[in-house]
């Protein structure tokens, strides 16, 4: 088993820094489906956080573990213009 670089505390440390903030999260799907869109970190909570996306038709799933964004199939960062 390959150990990860970083632990669950570091993740939610990282995303906590995001909080109302303009992000851009890439999800991985399976089966080479990735979906990407931008939104605000609007929630975090102890065991998930939550994305309000910009796109008000956006029919996805909207909150995601830290454990997903730890495996990777859940990759969040600042988006462009907010930085």
């Amino acid at each position: 088993m390959i150990k990860p670089k970083t632990d669950i505390t570091s993740v939610k440390r990282t995303i906590a820094d995001y909080f109302k903030k303009q992000v851009d999260v890439t999800v991985n799907l399976g089966r080479n489906k990735v979906l990407r869109f931008c939104g605000e970190l609007s929630g975090i909570y102890p065991a998930l956080f939550t994305v309000r996306p910009n796109d008000k038709d956006f029919l996805g799933k909207t909150s995601y573990s830290y454990a997903e964004v730890l495996c990777g199939s859940v990759k969040i960062r600042p988006a462009k213009g907010a930085e």
